[in-house]
């Protein structure tokens, strides 16, 4: 599959290349330049989430938000989804990462939503463009489905 994208992309790059070459370079310069701006912040989770599997083995994992720790695991992981900013080209390879760590795919789900969706840091902003009610109705809904997510998650596991 990979190999399917990145020859697809290589053919459409080829043809914008052939189309208007000024553009095509000018999207490649913006492309490296965003690279280099991702780059510092990827490696820097990427070598903590490694650092953090390294030190705490996959049996640690596995107690703290493993399938075996239930819901309780569920809520730490809202709870960390929801006060942690990461953007979601990070977030979900060091989902992965943690899957393999012996992390259960529940409590990954509801990381991951919460994640992307509550924002506890960010809510002094969102109040000041969005309004108090608006704010925490819009963060308290996000939270109740992250729940939600990590259920249909669940289910979806048990029934395969």
């Amino acid at each position: 599959m990979n190999a399917f994208l990145y020859g697809t992309t290589l053919v459409l790059l080829i043809i914008s290349f052939y189309k208007d070459k000024m553009k095509t370079k000018k999207a490649l310069r913006k492309a490296w330049k965003a690279f280099e701006n991702i780059l510092p912040e990827f490696l820097v989770v990427i070598t903590l989430v490694g650092v953090l599997i390294a030190v705490l083995n996959p049996e640690v994992i596995s107690r703290i938000i493993g399938a075996d720790s239930g819901w309780i695991g569920v809520v730490l992981a809202t709870l960390v989804g929801s006060v942690t900013m990461i953007p979601g080209f990070i977030a979900f390879p060091t989902a992965a990462l943690l899957l393999e760590g012996g992390a259960g795919y529940m409590q990954i789900g509801a990381f991951i939503s919460s994640l992307m969706m509550v924002g506890f840091i960010t809510i002094p902003v969102e109040m000041k463009y969005f309004g108090r009610k608006t704010t925490f109705l819009r963060n308290g809904l996000a939270y109740v489905f992250s729940y939600v997510v990590a259920l249909v998650i669940g289910w979806v596991v048990m029934s395969l």
